[in-house]
């Protein structure tokens, strides 16, 4: 059965020679939500995000929080006055990166205990990176993440035969994939309820 995609039409897009600029990264992510204080209250304490700035009504209507999770003075900013939840419809989801396999599975933990449901735990396909996702109060899809594959500079990604999903983290922890080293620097972690 075909997908109706063309993979070979698609892959055949690329960079333009001579682009007069590169874009380095995804500098922010702004989300509407419709309750400003719950969303806030959810991304300070649950995620670990700080405040940096915040819009009065004034300056923003249903009011704009700025918020930080490294140097950056905002990697995500949240508008209150959205009418209904997110249906996800636009925006999949917004993908957050830790430092260690460690502490996805400490993100995990933290989740479950504050009673955030868990939409997937474990390994995805292309990328192979290990998470967890979740969503936040208003819907919105979130991923914590660890180990996504990296891009050398001859352009090489890695061939579809070697992806492994998973859908734990004990499996993907467990059933690595090549060159992925999936050691915990706290083994005791890697316990699934």
């Amino acid at each position: 059965m075909s997908s109706g995609i063309d993979r070979e039409r698609l892959r055949a897009y690329d960079r333009p020679q001579g682009m007069p600029f590169r874009i380095n990264k995804i500098g922010h992510v702004v989300l509407n939500c419709t309750n400003l204080e719950r969303s806030v209250k959810f991304y300070t304490e649950v995620l670990g995000l700080q405040i940096s700035d915040i819009y009065g009504e004034d300056m923003m209507p249903g009011g704009m929080v700025f918020m930080r999770f490294n140097a950056d003075h905002h990697g995500l900013a949240l508008v209150g006055g959205l009418a209904q939840p997110s249906s996800s419809a636009e925006l999949n989801h917004l993908a957050f990166e830790v430092s260690s396999l460690d502490e996805v599975l400490l993100a995990r933990d933290r989740l479950r205990a504050l009673g955030v449901t868990i939409d997937f735990e474990g390994r995805r396909r292309a990328g192979v990176q290990i998470a967890v996702e979740f969503r936040d109060p208003d819907g919105h899809r979130l991923e914590i993440y660890w180990g996504l594959d990296q891009v050398g500079s001859d352009g090489q990604v890695r061939p579809a035969h070697e992806w492994k999903g998973a859908r734990s983290l004990s499996v993907a922890i467990r059933d690595p994939v090549r060159g992925q080293d999936t050691t915990l620097r706290d083994p005791s972690l890697l316990k699934d309820v």
